[in-house]
């Protein structure tokens, strides 16, 4: 599969979000809970990721785990950086999660096995509370994000094929319009613009940023 040459980082900044951010009570486990167990009308934010993929490519299925982890200091939500190596978003910031395998009974499974097998976080800590709207990457993946309640304490016991280190991003500053940038980049077969949420030393862009623009509407709507 083709990778995207460029450095995304050295674009510049087009645009922000904009909108308010969510209120900290919002981000709390229980209305989180609540608003997946009841939610609202509202529409995801559809990109479009079409340059590195022929039309026709028939669509992989994945899924993603979008950890919310409980910290006494306020919610998370925690990453990976991928190894360099990677035929797929090498060196890029993700959640925990990979391809469907035949064995697995729905996405819910594949998030949840991807994310002990990469991370090493058992299923025992994880209250999945959810699912967003599938999310279809450039690179010829259909991902259904998994949303879940992460609660310490837990070990870490990165996989180090995969990945190169394991972070943590407050939820509320993700959960901020001001926080997120559209970034766009030119190519031979047209512009392509996507979002990027810078957190200290690490780059949140393309599929991760996109997701969690799509969790943004939800939370807010």
């Amino acid at each position: 599969m083709p990778r995207l040459h460029f450095d995304p980082e050295l674009l510049p900044v087009d645009s922000l979000g904009g909108e308010e951010a969510i209120a900290s009570e919002r981000l709390m486990a229980d209305a989180l809970r609540a608003r997946f167990a009841n939610p609202p009308a509202w529409s995801p934010e559809i990109t479009v990721e079409r340059l590195v993929r022929p039309m026709d490519t028939t669509l992989t299925e994945a899924a993603v785990l979008l950890p919310i982890v409980l910290r006494e200091t306020g919610p998370t939500l925690l990453f990976t950086q991928r190894t360099a190596h990677l035929n797929d978003h090498a060196g890029q910031i993700s959640f925990p999660g990979g391809r469907m395998e035949t064995y697995d009974g729905s996405p819910i499974e594949t998030a949840l096995r991807e994310t002990e097998e990469e991370v090493g976080i058992n299923r025992r800590h994880i209250d999945v509370i959810g699912t967003l709207p599938e999310y279809h990457t450039g690179t010829g993946f259909r991902v259904t994000p998994v949303v879940g309640i992460v609660q310490p304490p837990f070990e870490i016991h990165a996989d180090p094929f995969e990945v190169a280190e394991v972070f943590e991003v407050p939820l509320s500053f993700l959960m901020d319009g001001m926080h997120h940038q559209r970034r766009t980049a030119e190519f031979l077969t047209g512009s392509r613009t996507f979002y990027v949420m810078p957190y200290e030393r690490f780059f949140i862009w393309g599929a991760t940023a996109g997701m969690l623009r799509n969790l943004f509407h939800f939370l807010r709507a």
